[in-house]
């Protein structure tokens, strides 16, 4: 008889063992969702739609972007880390996300702490781009007006604190150039308002120019990486007319704090596995941007070293978020 008991006894427990295990289904077992902080058909919107659409045929999972613009992506990031840390709402940040802290007085999260860092995915060069039919060819000639009449040119940016604003600023304090900067809900607005002529110029990633540069629709003055891009081998860098000037913008993938180690692992390996995809290579080359992949180490490092560099800069210029 206690031998028959003893056989029941491993047999249930074994049942509870096999209910648990399979109550842990791989990840993901369900939709992933990525927040946007920007408007849609700016390059980050691009970017994750590209990356979510070549994960998904990894993980025969699908993968929902959605935008959530405002405040310099503090809306999308506020959003996120009030999210469970499973693995299943992640966000896609810009440069900017690192200089945030420098513009507005009070947070709603802490910059370092209260992300998981997972990859940074990919950079590009901002561009500088007027209509087609600006009177301005050269940046010369824009420096020139500029100078001649202070403030009277505009330019666009996706934000307050944005790496577009931040070339912007920066063209500002080495040209020695007073330019009225007029912030918008991400990249794609701003193009929109400059081919309403609404403002004079816009400083644009790489993704969300691309097309309107091909469709004739705007003419790229420059490029602000210290060299010419391969994608735009006929634009100056604005350090062949500004010396000194270099700027980029990158784009990272982050989680909400306290995810488990092995999930982190698991999502940078598939992201950066998606990145190394032909078709995703070919689809971020066409849009001027280069692909990265970087451990979350080395993310984090990305971060902490943008923090660093433009902190003192933000602090100098009085930049302020509106």
């Amino acid at each position: 008889m206690g031998s028959w008991v003893r056989m029941v006894a491993v047999v249930a427990a074994m049942c509870i063992a096999g209910g648990a295990v399979s109550a842990q289904s791989p990840f993901p077992s369900r939709p992933v969702h990525i927040f946007v902080p920007y408007a849609p058909g700016g390059a980050v919107d691009i970017l994750a739609r590209t990356l979510g659409d070549a994960v998904s045929r990894q993980w025969g999972q699908s993968v929902v972007v959605e935008n959530r613009p405002g405040a310099g992506g503090v809306i999308a990031s506020q959003a996120l880390v009030t999210s469970p840390a499973d693995g299943y709402t992640l966000i896609l940040v810009a440069s900017g996300h690192a200089t945030n802290a420098f513009l507005y007085p009070k947070l709603p999260y802490d910059t370092f702490k209260d992300f998981t860092p997972i990859s940074q995915v990919a950079s590009s060069p901002n561009i500088l781009l007027v209509r087609a039919d600006s009177p301005f060819k050269t940046l010369t000639e824009l420096i020139a007006q500029a100078r001649a009449k202070p403030g009277s040119l505009s330019f666009g940016h996706a934000g307050t604190g944005t790496s577009t604003h931040l070339a912007g600023e920066l063209l500002m304090s080495l040209a020695k150039i007073d330019l009225d900067a007029i912030p918008y809900k991400g990249g794609a607005p701003a193009i929109n308002d400059l081919l309403g002529g609404q403002i004079t110029m816009s400083f644009n990633n790489g993704p969300e120019s691309v097309g309107q540069i091909a469709a004739g629709t705007v003419r790229a003055l420059a490029v602000t990486t210290a060299t010419r891009a391969a994608f735009l081998p006929d634009v100056p860098s604005m350090s062949e007319t500004v010396p000194g000037y270099d700027t980029e913008v990158w784009w990272g993938l982050l989680g909400p704090a306290g995810m488990p180690p092995d999930l982190v692992t698991k999502l940078s390996h598939d992201f950066i596995a998606a990145l190394n995809t032909d078709d995703v290579k070919a689809r971020l080359e066409k849009l001027g941007a280069s692909p990265i992949g970087s451990s979350p180490g080395a993310f984090d490092a990305k971060i902490h070293a943008d923090y660093d560099k433009w902190g003192p800069i933000i602090k100098a210029a009085g930049i302020k978020a509106e």
